[in-house]
């Protein structure tokens, strides 16, 4: 008697995590509040965008890259991990777009030190782009603090690799 063993696929229309967590987000924006004569709703307070930054744990422009996001206003968990480049290869990270760190932030990717302000603007605009990057680590650039104005350029980049400027400084 043989055995067939099954294979199961992934459920392609389940939706995501990111999927999931907009939608508990969008939930818990509203709350309802009871009064007088009835119930009506009221906004809830809005929540900083969450950022997970994969990084290795002796980068010290990493953790200042960390420190900036912070001071604009997100919400920062920080991964130190050994290998990098595993974390990139896994990410998708196009090896022209490489920089030391590499940040999930809702739906997006960030790589290297991309300045808040692109990012809330990323996040406002809902660009269909895999994320941004400032590839390398130009001595400008949020993080690095040199006193040296190096310019830069924020790089929104496809899936499939594809590169559009987003921002210059």
């Amino acid at each position: 008697m043989s055995r067939k063993h099954k294979t199961e696929k992934p459920n392609e229309t389940q939706p995501s995590f990111f999927a999931r967590r907009r939608v508990l987000l969008a939930l818990g924006a509203v709350a309802v509040v009871g009064g007088g004569g009835g119930m009506f709703l009221m906004p809830a307070p809005s929540m900083a965008e969450e950022v997970v930054v994969y990084k290795d744990p002796s980068c010290e422009c990493c953790g200042r890259w960390v420190d900036h996001m912070r001071s604009n206003g997100f919400s920062v968990a920080v991964s130190n991990v050994e290998d990098m480049d595993t974390v990139k290869r896994q990410a998708g990270i196009p090896e022209a777009m490489a920089s030391c760190h590499t940040a999930y932030v809702g739906d997006y990717l960030v790589e290297g030190h991309v300045p808040a302000a692109d990012i809330k603007r990323m996040l406002a605009d809902r660009p269909s782009i895999k994320g941004l990057a400032v590839p390398g680590m130009p001595a400008s650039a949020p993080g690095m603090d040199s006193p040296e104005r190096e310019p830069f350029t924020v790089l929104a980049f496809s899936a499939s690799g594809m590169t559009r400027v987003f921002a210059t400084y």
